[in-house]
């Protein structure tokens, strides 16, 4: 039962952090970038890549089989 929370907190915390950067570089569409060039900046950033870990670790959390 305490790996589940900690998975889920964990994964809450990455979820949020990978988020923000992805509503930061929201910013890049005023310097001129498309919304192509954001997709491909966001997809090769590696700080985004967090949210996509966070969402795991709480599916894991989530649907982990207990014990018996």
């Amino acid at each position: 039962m305490i790996l589940r929370i900690i998975l889920f907190v964990l994964g809450f915390f990455f979820m949020v952090w990978g988020n923000f950067y992805i509503i930061v570089y929201i910013n890049l569409f005023s310097f001129g970038y498309t919304i192509f060039e954001y997709l491909e900046y966001i997809f090769t950033s590696y700080e985004c890549y967090y949210a996509v870990l966070g969402f795991f670790l709480i599916l894991i959390a989530i649907y982990k089989r207990g014990e018996k």
